[in-house]
């Protein structure tokens, strides 16, 4: 689950939109290093994005894909819970990973959702 969303323009840097979600939001709010895809930025060092946290299972990322665009990407939080619900990201995946993984998916897909649409709600009061 991702989405596009172009914000105002007094929110056009991490920081700021950082700051306005903190005190926009009843969800925990915080900056880290994008860990899930690895982004680098201008300079070369690993990029930061906002994390949303709704639970250790849900959360969204968001970063600047563009100037006043963001782009937000349902995660999970937690780097346990990721290692075992996360997306596998091998070359090569055995017949039972797959099976495993269309498990995952099925169960766990309506309460993504679910999180998704709440945590996108909040960042949406900085959109345009």
């Amino acid at each position: 689950m991702e989405k596009i969303i172009t914000v105002k323009d007094q929110y056009n840097s991490l920081d700021t939109l950082y700051d306005f979600l903190k005190t926009a939001s009843s969800f925990e709010c915080y900056k880290n290093y994008d860990n899930w895809e690895v982004r680098t930025d201008a300079n070369g060092q690993m990029a930061q994005c906002i994390v949303l946290k709704k639970s250790a299972m849900h959360a969204v990322k968001l970063y600047f894909a563009e100037e006043n665009t963001i782009k937000i990407n349902h995660i999970i939080p937690s780097s346990i819970m990721n290692a075992y619900f996360g997306k596998s990201v091998k070359a090569r995946r055995s017949i039972i990973e797959i099976i495993a993984g269309k498990i995952k998916e099925t169960v766990l897909a309506p309460a993504q959702e679910k999180a998704f649409q709440e945590l996108e709600t909040v960042v949406n009061k900085a959109a345009m």
